[in-house]
């Protein structure tokens, strides 16, 4: 089967070539006042019929252009140059007439037109302004209430999955801009799927360099694929927006409203949703609006931060599709400029609720260096989250070479959990060693609140900046609970018990406050004009204290027995030097630059209950070096490095033990030292604009030195694993991953087809009771993704692969997980007359049989029919089905240590929607403030 789809793509791909090779077209453009070549300039070919864009070149250093390969039919030729009028020209293309030639066409400068327009005929689909990408919305047409979402489905290059992921030129879109702004952070579907298509004038995509090297002019490598999006002048002024009310079988439901207001360059945007069916935000990011983020010191030090580990469980608000979610969520956005744009202000408030409830069943093996243990477990699980936050950003143009950036934000957090859990472990013959019963009620408060002001200067020489950042940050978590427990131990050979259960019931408290304060002065210097250094220096102070307590009951509901062996009180004052210096090389397409960042940390740990003192000093460095090669606008090469030390954490460090779970004790290592890890990442890609072809490759290896890993004890007795933390010697860890992608548009039959291959691998260590045990996983695995978009008829995507594990563990090695897979997913939409539509998508998982897991796979359908009202489509009334084959189940496998594991989570059943979709829009003229 898989040879027979390869051998049909090179088919497609031999028709394709075969089938285009005869029709060309060839000029030359000049402006005959000026007797001057207009090289450089656009040319563009569209489908007259469409405006579908079919060919696109620039003219070459002799003003010549031409363009083969291309289709019969009926087109427009467009011509473009800063500063020149357009020119648009129409032409055909058949057996007939296979070559066109225009001769040489001669450009007029705006400037001395006499008239307004010189040809009256469609806009101009796209234009290249140096390193930007522009396309006029104008020229691409799209369904009546469509989305941005919907508009950027049509532009070439540019593709958008199920769940709102942008992908552009074969790079993901991580920001979306509106007229150069934030809008709702750094989601992009709240723009996308918020924003109508009809507002927008042009769809800027561009490379976003770094904050600092786009201050600086020092290009440092760093850049984010973005979408800006130019509203039409007379969209900046009214109200539009969005209400969706669906309701379900078996007490399902979703709603979500949506209102934006825009006065000239002010926006106000408001969004609410409240779902229990799985949907818990607006896009495929917002599902992390109400996570809880670690807060961990930056560049170099102690990590403090609340992770779980050592406290009882805790719930981020992710919600990962386990489990059944009732999911409140809303926010308020409002930008504006003023003062002749001197000033502006971005502020967000988001608040949102999520309960998950469902049931877990995991099964794991763990090697040993006398066999294996096998372990079952359950867990019932019912968690809350509420999350709240406000933020807002000023900014001021001090005058023309210096700004100044002032942010702040509060966050609100508040969790509880109740989580059930009964785990049963097996020796190799699956005889019972113990049994464990455990209900853990747990809830916790955070409070964050981050400031920052960023001022930046420019000299009068060209590259001289310096730039000064002070930050404060202010974080404390607050967590208490319950811990039951009952703990059976039994003789594998007879099956019995081997005594009385031991039975834990405590009671718990956690709280941990962080205040950290930084500052960094940097400043640039131009040596030569390909040449420059960048300096930085920085100083931080961090104060810190935990201080966690543990009670035994002494009666029903009264816990009043302090339990010194698990409670600790411990407080933290770390300060932090740091030095750097970057050396930068850039001439024409090739950039260059390599330095280091040196910290000199001073940590002191005070336990307050014995009054013990710790002083750790550490010397962190971070060098660095990367090199970059511009071929064009759309094909680079990059290849960087970078190092940096791993402090242990907290929880690594203290001497104290941890019970929260009774079969795995966590005990810390005071006499742990820092690690040092070595990264290098390579990345190239090709983006061919006309064909659509792109090819990417994306590498990535690092390796730890002295690598802080589990030294773990097993009592063969009991079936209790004790673990700490120790250095490895002479063990060197590493982790790689390779993705290699191509991707082309197969122009006769207008679809977008792609193939990509991969591997992925990586080398651990743990000890086991003081053995060295070595984990080795190798992933092999390739894909093939079909992607086509007709344009008021239908549209569909496909992707899918094979992939091959060999997982093995030392310890053990004629024990393996070696594993075969398959994921898949596609989508299908379909656009009927009297204004009906269909689709339909699917999603495939399986996982083979291993030594220690069964096979699984896992198939969600889904579907859906809908007809639209009123004027421009504004009523929507649809019925859609969820996971109409019923497989109500989520799986996942993964190896941390010496232990592999596979979960299998509930998730939402099947179930039928109906929904009302109401689209509403009042626009007005601008009325001038100036």
């Amino acid at each position: 089967m898989k040879f027979t789809v390869f051998a049909a793509i090179l088919c497609i791909w031999g028709l394709h070539s075969s089938a285009q090779s005869s029709y060309s077209l060839k000029g030359a453009v000049t402006d005959s006042a000026a007797n001057t070549k207009l090289s450089s300039a656009t040319i563009t070919v569209v489908a007259a019929k469409d405006s579908i864009l079919k060919a696109f070149a620039w003219v070459g250093e002799d003003g010549r252009f031409a363009i083969n390969n291309l289709p019969k039919g009926k087109f427009l030729l467009m011509i473009s140059y800063p500063g020149y009028a357009d020119y648009v020209d129409k032409f055909s293309l058949d057996s007939a007439h296979t070559s066109q030639d225009f001769g040489k066409i001669d450009m007029i400068l705006k400037a001395r037109l006499l008239a307004d327009v010189i040809v009256k005929a469609k806009a101009t689909a796209v234009k290249i302004k140096g390193d930007t990408t522009e396309f006029n919305a104008k020229a691409f047409v799209v369904q009546p209430n469509a989305t941005v979402e919907d508009l950027l489905k049509e532009l070439p290059g540019i593709q958008v999955d199920k769940d709102g992921k942008i992908t552009a030129q074969g790079e993901t879109v991580t920001k979306v801009l509106v007229d150069g702004e934030e809008f709702f952070g750094d989601d992009p579907t709240l723009v996308t799927k918020n924003l109508r298509a009809d507002m927008v004038d042009k769809v800027q995509l561009y490379d976003k360099k770094s904050d600092q090297a786009t201050f600086t002019g020092i290009d440092d490598g760093k850049t984010t694929k973005t979408i800006n999006i130019k509203l039409k002048a007379d969209k900046k002024n009214g109200e539009f927006g969005k209400v969706d009310a669906n309701a379900g079988t078996d007490g399902y439901y979703e709603g979500q409203l949506q209102f934006n207001k825009f006065k000239e360059k002010q926006k106000l945007a408001l969004y609410g949703t409240l779902a229990n069916d799985g949907k818990t935000g607006l896009g495929f990011q917002d599902s992390n609006s109400l996570g809880f983020n670690n807060i961990q010191y930056v560049d170099g030090g102690i990590s403090i931060s609340n992770s779980g580990n050592d406290a009882l469980d805790s719930f981020s608000g992710y919600y990962d599709g386990k489990g059944i979610p009732v999911a409140r969520a809303g926010g308020v956005h409002y930008d504006d400029k003023f003062d002749k744009d001197n000033q502006s202000i971005n502020t967000n408030y988001k608040i949102g609720s999520i309960d998950v409830s469902g049931i877990t069943t995991t099964t794991s093996q763990q090697t040993l260096p006398t066999g294996i243990v096998n372990t079952k477990s359950g867990e019932n699980f019912n968690d809350y989250a509420f999350r709240q936050k406000l933020d807002g950003t000023y900014t001021i143009k001090l005058d023309t070479t210096a700004d100044l950036k002032i942010s702040a934000d509060g966050t609100f957090k508040h969790f509880n959990v109740n989580n059930k859990y009964n785990t049963t472990t097996f020796d190799s013959l699956y005889r019972p060693i113990n049994t464990d019963e455990r209900d853990v009620i747990n809830h916790g408060d955070q409070q964050i609140f981050d400031a920052s002001a960023f001022y930046t200067k420019k000299f009068k020489k060209k590259g001289r900046t310096l730039s000064w950042s002070l930050s404060e940050s202010y974080n404390k978590n607050t967590t208490k609970g319950t811990l039951n427990s009952t703990f059976d131990v039994f003789d594998p050979t007879t099956g019995t018990e081997t005594g009385p259960p031991t039975i834990i019931n405590q009671y718990k408290t956690t709280d941990v406050l962080s205040s950290v304060i930084n500052s960094n002065i940097t400043y640039s210097e131009p040596l030569t004009k390909k040449t420059s250094l960048l300096f930085n220096y920085g100083v931080a102070l961090n104060n810190s204290s935990a201080n966690r307590i543990t009670y035994n009951e002494t009666s029903p509901g009264v816990y009043n027995q302090f339990v010194d062996s698990l409670s600790n009180n411990y407080k933290f004052n770390q300060l932090t030097n740091q030095v750097g210096a970057i050396y930068n090389y850039q001439y024409k397409k090739a950039t260059f630059n390599f330095g280091t960042k040196v910290s000199d940390v001073a940590f002191k740990q005070v336990d307050e209950y014995t009054g013990n003192t710790i002083k750790r000093d550490f010397l962190n460095w971070e060098p660095q070096a990367m090199f970059q090669y511009k071929f064009s606008q759309y094909q680079f090469f990059r290849l960087n490095y970078y190092g940096n030390n791993n402090e242990p954490t907290i929880d690594q460090i203290q001497p104290v033990a941890v019970n929260n779970d009774p079969l795995n004790i966590t005990i810390g290592n005071a006499l742990l030292k820092p690690s040092f890890t070595n990264n290098i990442n390579l990345y190239y890609n090709s983006y061919q604009f006309v064909s659509g072809q792109n090819f990417g490759i994306r590498a990535n290896f690092n390796n730890t030195y002295d690598a802080i890993v589990n030294n773990t004890s097993y009592n063969e007795s009991t079936g209790v694993n004790t673990t700490s933390y120790r250095n490895l010697q002479t063990e060197t860890p590493y982790n790689y991953n390779v993705y290699i992608s191509y991707g082309k548009k197969i122009n006769p039959l207008d679809i977008q087809i792609g193939l990509n291959a991969s591997t992925s691998g990586s080398v651990t260590y743990s000890y086991i009771d003081a053995e060295p045990d070595m984990g080795r996983s190798h992933t092999y695995s390739g894909g093939l993704y079909l992607y086509k978009y007709v344009q008021k008829k239908y549209d569909f995507y496909f992707s899918g692969g094979p992939s091959y594990t060999f997982s093995t563990m030392s310890l053990q090695p004629l024990t393996n997980n070696n594993a075969a897979g398959f994921n898949g997913s596609g989508d299908f939409n379909l656009y009927l007359p009297l204004h009906f539509g269909a689709g339909s998508s699917v999603n495939y998982t399986y996982n083979a049989a291993t030594q220690a897991f069964s096979a699984e796979h896992l198939t969600t359908l889904n579907a859906y029919i809908f007809k639209t009202f009123l004027k421009d489509d504004k009523l929507k009334i649809s019925l859609s089905g969820n996971d109409l084959l019923n497989q109500n189940l989520n799986f996942t496998r993964g190896i941390a240590g010496n232990t592999s594991t596979q979960t299998n989570t509930t998730g939402i059943r099947r179930l039928f929607m109906l929904s009302v979709t109401w689209d509403f829009t009042k626009f007005g003229t601008i009325k001038s403030s100036n």
